[in-house]
């Protein structure tokens, strides 16, 4: 691997930019566990990633700008226009203001690159995951990035996964996830789709909202390009070294197809090229790096980890007693906190603020994943069982984040027309 100059200039790179570096070379050991990847620093890619905190979805800051146009514009946009247009996909109308149209024009265009087959093969692999998808997402992904400043000061700023709202959030963004790993789900127009573009709408919004107040030279846009691709690393080769780690049986063909649906919808969701893969080996270099380049924790994280951890006590199980139904959200609560435990390890658990518990769960996933998907799973048949069975779970997971409300992701946020008052 070509190297360049030990000697590193990161000062014109926001000041979180590799202010831990010891730190993320802790995490990113565990990487090394399930990828046979090089561990030399390539100094090209961390001044990419440097780079890619002050960069962010163009096509989407267009949007975010023209939603925050004064009334009688002919170039601005609506809720209501983006509502419609979506509703209306893939047959979009051209009447549309220029910044819808563009960005709307990229999300039907699909790239060459995009193999269906493999998407609904990735798609199937992920319902195959069952409830372990959610657990990982929960844990290793969600509440493991909270162990990193910048995103999880952002949600904290926005309001998101904060609060009495924290279940309603996470339920949102499970019922995206489910959306997007439905069959047929990201095809232009399905519902996956659709909520991908919304997410990546509101994603715009927010940087628009925020950036005037947000401290870029501390952590670079609020929603960049570098934590966009880090997200992507936890929906994917993360869920896929997660559920490795839980038990579960994957191929190499099931592993590549999964990824090759999370390249996709990154793509959707505005993530640059040069951060979209489909290979895993790639990913995890990329992660490994990323680990290197984050800051260190925060507060913010801190109180995060404990209220979505605390959330799993909320759920609804729709259980007729609410004696059993308590016990149970007890029960999942607890569950919760033990996996973590597997899956923070003690200095997870210290930096994230939360007492450790005997890892329990983990050796309860174990024993059913390995009869689940080593015994059952490898008969004749036993693969789309679990694909149905496991699609079954997740919407039952999802579910229980709702109540009495039905599942849905959050609106667009309003556009703060008056920052939009030309200077």
């Amino acid at each position: 691997m070509t190297q360049i100059s030990e000697v590193r200039d990161t000062g014109r790179f926001p000041s979180r930019f590799r202010e831990a570096e010891d730190r993320g070379r802790r995490i990113a050991r565990a990487i090394f566990l399930f990828a046979d990847i090089d561990k030399d620093v390539d100094e090209t890619l961390m001044e990419r990633l440097g780079n890619a905190l002050l960069e962010r979805d163009e096509l989407g800051a267009a949007l975010a700008e023209a939603m925050r146009l004064p009334a009688g514009d002919p170039d601005r946009v609506t809720h209501a226009q983006i509502g419609e247009a979506l509703s209306a996909a893939p047959d979009v109308p051209r009447e549309l203001p220029p910044a819808l149209r563009a960005l709307l024009d990229h999300a039907t265009t699909v790239p060459d690159w995009v193999d269906w087959d493999r998407v609904e093969r990735g798609a199937a692999a992920y319902r195959y995951l069952g409830r372990n998808s959610g657990d990982v997402l929960t844990l290793l992904s969600l509440i493991g990035g909270y162990r990193f400043g910048g995103p999880s000061d952002l949600l904290v700023l926005t309001g998101g996964l904060t609060g009495g709202t924290t279940l309603r959030r996470l339920g949102e963004t499970t019922k995206w996830s489910h959306a997007v790993t439905r069959a047929g789900g990201l095809r232009p127009g399905a519902e996956g789709w659709r909520l991908t573009v919304h997410v990546r709408a509101m994603h715009a919004l927010v940087n628009a909202r925020f950036e005037p107040r947000w401290d870029t030279g501390r952590w670079g846009y609020p929603i960049n390009q570098a934590d966009q691709a880090g997200t992507l690393g936890l929906f994917d080769s993360t869920v896929i070294v997660g559920c490795l780690g839980l038990g579960v049986r994957l191929t190499r063909a099931q592993r590549d197809d999964l990824m090759h649906l999370w390249r996709c919808i990154g793509w959707l969701m505005g993530v640059s090229p040069e951060w979209l893969t489909d290979d895993e080996s790639v990913r995890h270099r990329w992660n490994h790096h990323i680990l290197l380049a984050a800051a260190g924790q925060t507060q913010a994280g801190r109180d995060l980890a404990r209220q979505t951890l605390d959330a799993q006590a909320e759920r609804c199980f729709g259980h007729r007693g609410p004696a059993l139904e308590r016990l149970h959200q007890r029960y999942e609560r607890a569950r919760q906190a033990s996996l973590l435990t597997a899956f923070m390890g003690k200095d997870g658990m210290r930096d994230l603020g939360l007492r450790r518990r005997i890892p329990w769960a983990l050796l309860l996933s174990l024993a059913s994943n390995t009869v689940r998907y080593r015994v059952l799973g490898v008969l004749p048949g036993g693969r789309r069982r679990l694909e149905a069975r496991g699609a079954r779970m997740q919407d039952r997971h999802m579910a229980s984040m709702f109540r009495d409300a039905p599942a849905a992701v959050a609106d667009l946020p309003e556009a703060e027309r008056e920052a939009a008052v030309r200077r």
